[in-house]
């Protein structure tokens, strides 16, 4: 195999490293993939609905502690997220997969309605084959909110993950797929050529992705030309609204710099920029830097104590510095903030976390979603001010209000053009397995986690008697009806 034939990654801390290797998928490829993955699913879908839930509660056996630690450190690795958070990405993909599991006798299941009016019966049907197309920032559970919904469903899978972060997700995918029906769940690997082969397909029956607005619409484009199906979830420039009355403690400081900063910025629903009312701005900042003092060291995401790694690569690291470069020339205050830890390196992919003052909402660092971590504040006066300020832009991911008064906080979100609103909390400490999750506007549409979320992934099938039909019918009646418009 020649290297021409491998997609390398390297250790976004010490960029001489090769962490690992996969294999480029040829776009000539994808079609007996595709196919393989067709033939399993016509089998799979075929058993019931319990006996698919037993063959992937023991397909979860398969990532035991020592593999979930061993993938932990390649993820590590291979993105720069700190180990316990790799560590925890991985752990949760398991408990994902378990979670739709046990919410499938219930959400999938066969009913029926029989009465006066006639006789319903509704089937949930799998679609066929879902191509899940997958981002770097994090790349395992991100792949199991499309992988574990669409296999309980009776589907199969190929899942193509960006090049940027192919290694650990690699890993779990083939463990699961050592126990599942061979080619069910299977990987490629490509730019853009092995994704358009991948979408393009005839027997690809739907498309969910996560990522970004501009390779959402080549998609979306590829997949009208198809008629098929998608479901996307898209970036976010979510906005955290501080009331006057938010409850300003060290607890509530330790969140919102962790939703700020986790993965050193790079999460679709991070808290991207914040507004706070002017009483308490200048409390707001001090804490804000006091727990990020407390919450935040830059370093080796393999070193004990680190909480923010390096961004994914170089172009990463210099889009973000030259954003940073633009708010304190527009007059922006920019203040460091969190320790550095000696772990750093020169060549590492390393940004330190900033918070940024005095900028106003026509800065790129606040209306463009930065994927960073360098987060502005921003002041406002008065709660419709700052609704409609939340509310500008094209994007609509998440948002949160922060208050004392839950009901106040609760009649704010309902204004919020958000997907998802927060209270008291942002990112994944505010998240739910049983909340769905996705976006509005340009954000995108469809839902993971949750009912919705595995709903995605089945069509609803009838089959109806109508009881003007039936043996024993008024023949007057039925002679009427078969005349009449539904509902005459």
């Amino acid at each position: 195999m020649s290297s021409s034939d491998l997609i390398e990654r390297e250790n976004p801390a010490h960029p001489g490293e090769i962490v690992g290797s996969v294999r480029l998928t040829a776009p000539a490829s994808v079609d007996a993939i595709v196919s393989a993955a067709d033939v399993a699913q016509q089998d799979w879908a075929t058993h019931t609905l319990e006996h698919r839930c037993a063959h992937l509660t023991a397909a979860v056996a398969s990532l035991t502690e020592d593999r979930v630690d061993e993938l932990a450190n390649v993820l590590a690795r291979e993105l720069g997220k700190p180990l316990p958070d790799s560590r925890g990405e991985i752990g949760f993909a398991a408990v994902f997969l378990r979670y739709c599991i046990e919410s499938a006798p219930a959400v999938l299941a066969e009913h029926e309605i029989d009465d006066e009016a006639g006789r319903l019966s509704f089937r949930k049907v799998p679609y066929g084959v879902v191509a899940a197309i997958t981002p770097w920032n994090a790349p395992v559970i991100l792949s199991m909110l499309k992988i574990a919904p669409a296999l309980v469903a009776g589907n199969a899978v190929v899942v193509k993950p960006s090049p940027y972060a192919p290694l650990a997700i690699t890993g779990v995918i083939e463990s699961l797929a050592a126990t599942l029906p061979d080619g069910l769940l299977q990987v490629v690997h490509g730019g853009p050529e092995t994704g358009e082969a991948l979408i393009a397909h005839p027997l690809v029956r739907k498309i969910a992705f996560t990522g970004g607005n501009a390779v959402a619409k080549a998609i979306g484009k590829a997949a009208a030309v198809a008629i098929t199906p998608t479901v996307m979830e898209l970036g976010g420039n979510d906005a955290a609204i501080f009331l006057d009355d938010a409850v300003l403690d060290d607890a509530a400081f330790d969140r919102i710099v962790t939703a700020s900063y986790a993965t050193s910025g790079q999460v679709c629903m991070a808290s991207k920029r914040i507004y706070v009312h002017r009483a308490r701005y200048d409390e707001f900042v001090t804490g804000f830097v006091a727990a990020a003092g407390r919450m935040v060291r830059l370093g080796d995401p393999l070193v004990e104590g680190v909480t923010v790694g390096p961004v994914v690569n170089r172009a990463a690291r210099e889009r973000l510095e030259k954003l940073i470069a633009e708010a304190a020339a527009s007059g922006g205050q920019v203040i460091d903030v969190g320790v550095v830890d000696p772990s750093t390196t020169d060549d590492g992919y390393y940004v330190r976390p900033r918070l940024v003052l005095g900028l106003s909402d026509h800065e790129r660092l606040v209306c463009e979603e930065q994927f960073g971590p360098v987060v502005p504040v921003l002041v406002y006066d008065d709660v419709d001010e700052a609704i409609e300020r939340a509310n500008a832009g094209e994007l609509g991911l998440g948002a949160s209000v922060w208050s004392a008064d839950e009901s106040r906080a609760f009649g704010i979100a309902a204004r919020l053009e958000a997907g998802f609103v927060f209270i008291n909390t942002h990112n994944r400490t505010g998240m739910s397995m049983r909340a769905p999750f996705g976006g509005v506007k340009k954000s995108g549409f469809g839902r993971e986690y949750g009912d919705e979320g595995l709903l995605e992934y089945v069509q609803t099938c009838v089959t109806h008697a109508p009881a003007l039909f039936r043996a024993g019918a008024d023949p007057e009646a039925t002679a009427r009806a078969s005349r009449a418009y539904p509902g005459q």
